[in-house]
This record gives C-alpha cells, sequence and structure tokens, in this order.
C-alpha cells in the first residue's frame, strides 16, 4: 500500500540496480566486476550522500550470500584434483598464509593494536578471493595447466585453513574473555568446539551421505524442476542453518558441508546449475553490503596504512609464493602465474573481519583496512597477471643441473599443459556444449568419422569429451578469443547445442561473421528464440518441443494408415 515502508525490497532494488551499473562500468574498464559491486555499496552505505540501505537487512542478505557462496564452494571441492598438487598445495599454502598473517599481525601491532586483533588482520589478508582466482585463470584459459592446477589446489588449502578458523575464532574470543589467552579455558572451550564440529563432520559424512543423496535422487524423479531446484536451496540453507543452531559451527562450515556431499552424486552438475542463479544474485548482494562498511575517508586519514596493506597483499604474498613454488624445483613461468593469481583478497578476508568485530577481536579500523586493501587488490590484479603472463614467457625455465653420480630417479615431474591453441583441424564440426544434447551430437558425428572441435565452459563435460575421441578446449563461446580456436574458416558445420538463446545468438552472429558459408545449426526452445538464432545466421533452428510432436503426430498418422 502507499506510504508502507519497504526497507528490503529498497535495499535489493538498489543494490542489484547499482551493482549492475557499476559492474558495466567496471567490465568496460576490463576490471572485475566484483570492484563494482563493492563500490556499489560504497555509494548506498552510511559514509556517502544519497540514499543510505538498511545496514541489518543488508548483513542478513550478506549471510544468505555466504551460504550460497560456501556451498557452491564444496560442490567444486575435488579431493582428487588436491591430492594431485597435495605435494606443494599444502604446504606451499600453509607457508603463505603463516607468513602473511605475521606480516599483516606486525602491521596490527604497529598501528597499536593487541594480539587478538593482529591475529583475525593477519588471517584477513593471507587468503585469496576464490571468486577472483578462478576467473582469471578461466579468462586466460590456463585453469587445467600444471599451474593452474597448482593455484587451484592452493586456494582449496587456503579455503579449508580459514573454514577451520571461522569455527576457531569464536572459541578463542570466548577463552579470551573469560580465562585469558593462555588460560585452561580456552583449552576447555577450543576442545568443546572442536568435537561439537567433529561430531558435525561425522553426521554430514555417515548420515548426510545417505539422506542427501536420495533426497536430491527423489526431488528428480518427481520430475519437476521446480521441486529439484526447492531441494537445493532447502538443503543448503537448512544444513547451514542446522549446524548454526545445533553444532555452534559457522553457517559458512555448514554450507561447504553440505556442498560438499552433494558434490560426490551424479546430481552435482545439475544441482550447480540450479544454484547458480540465486547464488549469484545473493553474492552480488553479499559484496555490495561489504562496500556499505567501507569508510572511503581511510583512503585519506590513514594513506599510510592503507599503502601498507595493499604491499602486504599484493607484493608480500606474492614474493612468499613466488618462493615457495620455486624451492619446489617448479620453473619461473609457473611461480609467476601463481604468485599473481594469489595476489588479492576477497570473501573470506570479508567473512574474517566481519566475524572478528562481531567477536570484539578487531576494531573497525582494521575492516576499512581489509576493504580498502580487497578493492585496490582487485582492481591491480588483472594488470599484475597480465604483465606476469608476457614476462613468464620471456623468462626460460633454467636448465637441470647436471647430477655428479648417479642418485636414484625421482618420478618425472608432470610437464606444463600449454594454453590452448586453436586448432589445426579443417574440414571439421564445431560442437558448442557437451551436455545432454550435444553430447548426443557429437557421439553421433564421431561414430561416423567425423572430427569434432568441442567448445565447453565446464572442465569436466570438457574432459568427458576428450575422453569420447573429440578434440576440446574449456572456455566460453561467446568470447571471440575462445571461438576463434575453432578455426571456424576451415570448419564444415557448426553444432550451437546450449539452451540460453542469449549466449547462442552471440556464438551464431560471430560464427557467420569469420564464414559466411559455414552451415550453423542452434537449438531453441521457443519460436522467439528461433527467429533470434535466425537473424542472426542459424542455417537451421531445431525447437526441442516442434520436434517432439511433429514425431507423435508423425507416429500417430502411420499407425491410422489402413493396412494394404
Amino acid at each position: 500500500m502507499p506510504g508502507h515502508p519497504t526497507p528490503l525490497i529498497a535495499m535489493i532494488a538498489a543494490g542489484l540496480g547499482l551493482a549492475f551499473l557499476f559492474g558495466l562500468v567496471a567490465h568496460r574498464l576490463r576490471i572485475q566486476p566484483l570492484v563494482g559491486y563493492l563500490l556499489a555499496g560504497v555509494a548506498v552505505g552510511p559514509f556517502t550522500p544519497g540514499f543510505v540501505a538498511d545496514a541489518a537487512l543488508a548483513t542478513e542478505l550478506a549471510e544468505i550470500g555466504i551460504i550460497l557462496l560456501m556451498f557452491g564452494v564444496g560442490l567444486h571441492f575435488s579431493l582428487k584434483d588436491l591430492v594431485s598438487v597435495a605435494r606443494i598445495a599444502v604446504p606451499g599454502a600453509l607457508g603463505q598464509i603463516a607468513a602473511a598473517t605475521v606480516m599483516g599481525g606486525g602491521l596490527a601491532l604497529a598501528l597499536g593494536w593487541d594480539l587478538a586483533a593482529a591475529l583475525v588482520f593477519g588471517l584477513a589478508l593471507s587468503v585469496a578471493s576464490t571468486v577472483v582466482l578462478v576467473r582469471a585463470l578461466q579468462e586466460r584459459r590456463i585453469i587445467d595447466t600444471e599451474r593452474g592446477r597448482i593455484a587451484v589446489g592452493w586456494l582449496i588449502v587456503e579455503d579449508l585453513a580459514m573454514i577451520v578458523a571461522l569455527v576457531l575464532l569464536p572459541a578463542l574470543a570466548a577463552a579470551r574473555a573469560a580465562d585469558g589467552p593462555s588460560g585452561t579455558g580456552m583449552l576447555l572451550t577450543l576442545g568443546w568446539t572442536l568435537l561439537k564440529v567433529a561430531a558435525f563432520v561425522a553426521v554430514m559424512l555417515v548420515a548426510g551421505r545417505r539422506v542427501i543423496p536420495w533426497l536430491m535422487h527423489y526431488a528428480a524423479h518427481t520430475g519437476s524442476r521446480e521441486l529439484f531446484r526447492l531441494s537445493v536451496y532447502a538443503t543448503a540453507l537448512g544444513i547451514a542453518f542446522g549446524a548454526y543452531k545445533l553444532f555452534d559451527a559457522s553457517f559458512a562450515l555448514g554450507a561447504f558441508f553440505a556442498g560438499m556431499v552433494l558434490g560426490e552424486t551424479k546430481l552435482s552438475q545439475r544441482a550447480t546449475e540450479e544454484a547458480m542463479p540465486l547464488r549469484d544474485a545473493f553474492a552480488v548482494l553479499f559484496f555490495v553490503s561489504v562496500g556499505m562498511l567501507l569508510n572511503p575517508a581511510v583512503l585519506l586519514e590513514r594513506p599510510g596504512a592503507v599503502l601498507a596493506t595493499v604491499l602486504i597483499i599484493i607484493v608480500g604474498k606474492s614474493v612468499v609464493a613466488y618462493a615457495i613454488v620455486r624451492a619446489f624445483g617448479h620453473p619461473p613461468g609457473v611461480a609467476l602465474t601463481v604468485s599473481a593469481s594469489l595476489a588479492q583478497i576477497g570473501e573470506f578476508s570479508f567473512i574474517l573481519v566481519g566475524l572478528g568485530i562481531t567477536l570484539g577481536m578487531l576494531p573497525e579500523a582494521g575492516r576499512d583496512l581489509v576493504l580498502a586493501g580487497a578493492i585496490l587488490s582487485i582492481l591491480i590484479n588483472p594488470f599484475l597477471f597480465n604483465f606476469v603472463e608476457r614476462r613468464r614467457v620471456a623468462v626460460p625455465a633454467p636448465p637441470p643441473a647436471p647430477a655428479p653420480s648417479p642418485p636414484p630417479v625421482p618420478p618425472p615431474a608432470q610437464p606444463e599443459v600449454e594454453e590452448a591453441q586453436p586448432t589445426t583441424l579443417t574440414g571439421h564440426d564445431v560442437l558448442v556444449g557437451y551436455g545432454r544434447v550435444g553430447s548426443v551430437v557429437g557421439a553421433g558425428l564421431m561414430r561416423a568419422g567425423r572430427p569434432v572441435f568441442v567448445i565447453e565452459d565446464a572442465e569436466d563435460t570438457a574432459t568427458a569429451a576428450r575422453r569420447d575421441g573429440a578434440e576440446a578446449v574449456v572456455g566460453n563461446a561467446a568470447a571471440a578469443d575462445v571461438l576463434a580456436l575453432a578455426n571456424l574458416p576451415a570448419a564444415r558445420r557448426l553444432f550451437v547445442t546450449v539452451p540460453e538463446a542469449f549466449e547462442a545468438g552471440q556464438v551464431v552472429e560471430q560464427a557467420r561473421a569469420l564464414n559466411s558459408g559455414l552451415e550453423i545449426l542452434a537449438r531453441a526452445h521457443s519460436e522467439e528464440a528461433a527467429r533470434h538464432l535466425e537473424t542472426l545466421g542459424a542455417t537451421l533452428t531445431i525447437q526441442a518441443e516442434r520436434e517432439v510432436a511433429e514425431r507423435m503426430i508423425e507416429r500417430a498418422r502411420r499407425a491410422d494408415q489402413p493396412v494394404a
């Protein structure tokens, strides 16, 4: 009704609207949209003029964003990938966390804060953003190279270490308030907290592994996409809330384990697809809520502290990571990529400082420094990445030193997989998407002996295409540089099987511009989508519902024909 207060609607509308505008500007400037989301939060925060969003509502929306982000991390957690690079990722990540915590803690002590604040501040500077790192590797098509796998494995270890920190910080705060940092109460509190968390983990690994897959399969077998999507959200939010209320664990830990258990099922890919829209929306609101907390005045009032924070993130962490990777015998190019990918901070840092302030362990000035450091490091990271990638090409790996005597031969290091290069295939078929439709198309083409080149944005699915006999690359076919890898001027035919009409249209339009005589067959979900794709240059569009209807009618006609 008119005049009725609508703070929630105002928060969501203003947050998403400004995030969209600032994100567009950031994208045009070739920087992470995440920076735009944070700046949108600054714009609606209490430290800037104009509209001020409700901080309490923003905090609750941020909690939902945290739950869905951590649920997504759990869905993609792969023990196999971690084990393959564990020899360097585990000690490397833990060593860098320790070094960054010491550097950040030293700065905190120099600013006059106590040891508890130094610990939280140092930990917040030690962990890289999952969103920024993975997107940076994907954009450069190096996520499945050796250095990409090391960076992702390193990141997984950092995430796990921060989950442990999120569990232990409340216990440390309670023990600190009770008996002091070295009292018996700290050990008892820590022990009781770890016992409850261990009980939660046991419940998830024993009961959760049975109940969650059964629930997901039951929802899937109803045939209702709406119910399946609802089951995914109910699982993520319900387990996160249960972990918080029953086991005193964090929302983040509960959501992570919910995602990890679900990630072991065959429905994990479908669950990821269903969770992504809501996850992305609330993730944006999470970053907006974080930006609301930043006081831009800190850039003018404490420029020295801000500069020191940024230097620890960009220079200190990078130097430590480079030294560790080189110490494990990897070439300079690998060390440069890993160190650049980690030279930023993000979502876990925001969670840590928020928890630290709530527990009374960190002053609000620490949050301002972390937020300023995060925004500046994310802003600088793409330029740093581009610089080290050029430098990586210019710095050859040193030749191995000759052995004075025949020592035991160590297992050979896995050679680095080079970045994707344009295919040398000619007269081939290009297949965009290797999901339920694309894999069937690809199988038919390969049975007929046709050379097939697949573009797929999911690494697991691209691996399946390679296993089936196709040449495959990981990336978004709507990106011009990725589509160029398919050598479309020399191709015979293009199959666009992705369901999204907007993305499919971008692929069709670019492909037609590259090869005016190319036969393009595209999948469409509606008459409008079919017309849209044909306007952009598709030779033939196939609408699933229409094809099914025509097959049914054809079958009925045959059945009704009189027998001669």
